[in-house]
């Protein structure tokens, strides 16, 4: 009987002192998590793009394939003329294989018939220069060549920053020093300081243009705008001290 009692007494002491780990342990990671701070920093700069592209569409529609093809060969040299005259370099100009289709014509009653109408012909063009401007301006008036007879539009204008993948670094340095100042702010009331930094979190980067305000959790990344706004977010962990 006394051998059971203290096999009994043995095992409460047991039960006892391994509660008394468990709520130990419990104590000293809320410590612990109280004894940091998580701080979100941020950090933009202001960027001119230095490199562009556009797509140019030449249009033609003629009665049939042959003609469309034949006119699309007296209109390019034109178009050409035009590009290289306002700055781009021959070799910066791309023409793409042309493709088409045809256009049926319809009844007195509204049905489409078998019988071609004409032949739409569509032919691309990609150019490219470092100097964002002769893009901006070739875009604008490239439908001056509308005098010349020659149905053009210009599509896909694009803007970029070769200097990205550096500024995305330097960035990201600075929205941790800025998040480094604000938790020291925060606890400055309380006479306490920042410690080691016990994580960091970077958030995706938001290339907007500079008048926009629009973030997205995936990232932005504008192409539209030659001059861009480059934000960079940090989350950080900083000890208490």
């Amino acid at each position: 009987m006394f051998k059971n009692l203290e096999k009994y007494q043995l095992v409460s002491l047991g039960v006892i002192l391994a509660l008394g780990l468990i709520i130990a342990v419990h104590s000293v990671t809320k410590t612990m998590s109280k004894d940091s701070i998580s701080v979100t920093g941020s950090a933009y700069e202001i960027v001119q793009s230095d490199s562009g592209s556009m797509e140019l569409m030449l249009n033609v529609r003629k009665p049939t394939k042959a003609e469309a093809l034949a006119d699309a060969q007296k209109q390019l040299p034109l178009v050409k003329k035009y590009l290289t005259e306002n700055g781009f370099k021959p070799e910066d100009i791309d023409v793409k294989a042309a493709n088409g289709y045809n256009s049926y014509k319809y009844s007195p009653n509204g049905n489409m018939t078998n019988e071609i109408a004409y032949y739409n012909l569509n032919q691309t063009i990609t150019v490219k220069s470092d100097d964002v401007n002769i893009i901006k301006e070739a875009s604008l008036n490239i439908q001056t060549l509308a005098q010349d007879g020659i149905d053009i539009d210009a599509s896909m204008v694009q803007y970029s920053y070769s200097k990205l993948s550096d500024l995305k670094v330097k960035l990201l340095e600075a929205a941790t020093k800025d998040a480094k100042a604000r938790a020291e702010a925060m606890l400055k009331a309380t006479h306490n300081k920042t410690g080691k930094i016990q994580s960091v979190k970077m958030g995706v980067f938001q290339i907007t243009p500079v008048s926009s305000t629009e973030v997205s959790d995936y990232g932005i990344s504008d192409t539209s705008t030659i001059e861009k706004k480059i934000t960079s977010v940090a989350n950080v962990v900083f000890q208490i001290k």
